[in-house]
């Protein structure tokens, strides 16, 4: 028995997630089809974690164990033949038998997209919330770093996680601009979900004056998810990078 580990990229726009459902395509659906129509067996392909529907990914690792003998480099080149035009696999290769891709990975980032003029950008607008308010990007950063630590995050937590323990740690938050795009980018341990969404949404509330500044702290504390901000669009939202 072999265990393959796979690295992708996708546009989520089209998917209802990873994880396969009963109503809807997702990207597990597709990858699984995909290596059925190569090897001839449909075999139960691992994700390293759940995304939500329309969020894409930069980098999403996923592993499948399975018999067949097919070189990793062919399993690649034949992969991205029949899969969809909007997932592709960066990398192909075989890893020890315990490798786990959800249960063995330490850590992720998250990187959101704010396209911050008046006029909306064709080009952009599948992969970024248009948001026409100015942003202060260095007041913002300056108030993403209550979220650095070690905390129970269940106000930033979306009601249909199925997760019990909500603490999670937050290895850095940083917001920048490039040009008229703003970028939120987050490392955690975990993500709970549409955590990262929240804190965004909750940060674009204290550039509204919804939320006063420096109350993030009490709102997490708290753990009372009416206190904190909207859920951003799930359009902004990358997987960017999975650490092991």
């Amino acid at each position: 028995m072999r265990n393959i580990k796979m690295n992708l990229m996708y546009d989520g726009t089209a998917y209802h997630g990873w994880q396969v459902q009963p109503n809807g395509i997702t990207v597990q659906e597709e990858l699984q089809n995909a290596v059925e129509r190569i090897i001839g067996v449909r075999e139960n392909i691992v994700g390293c974690s759940r995304t939500d529907a329309g969020v894409h990914a930069n980098d999403y690792c996923c592993n499948m164990r399975t018999q067949s003998d097919i070189d990793c480099f062919k399993l690649k080149g034949a992969l991205n033949a029949v899969l969809p035009a909007d997932i592709a696999v960066k990398s192909c290769c075989e890893v020890p038998e315990d490798f786990h891709a959800r249960y063995d990975c330490k850590g992720k980032r998250y990187v959101y997209k704010i396209w911050n003029v008046d006029n909306k950008n064709p080009f952009t607008d599948a992969y970024s919330w248009h948001y026409k308010r100015h942003i202060d990007e260095d007041m913002l950063n300056s108030q993403a770093q209550y979220f650095v630590g070690t905390f129970d995050f269940t106000s930033f937590c979306a009601s249909g996680g199925s997760v019990e323990d909500k603490v999670r740690t937050v290895k850095s938050f940083a917001v920048e601009r490039n040009g008229f795009e703003v970028l939120f980018k987050v490392e955690a341990d975990g993500f709970l979900y549409n955590m990262v969404r929240i804190m965004v949404g909750s940060l674009i509330e204290i550039s509204e004056n919804r939320i006063e500044k420096d109350k993030l702290a009490d709102i997490i504390e708290s753990k009372n998810r009416i206190l904190a901000g909207r859920t951003a669009p799930a359009k902004g939202l990358f997987l960017d990078e999975v650490f092991y």
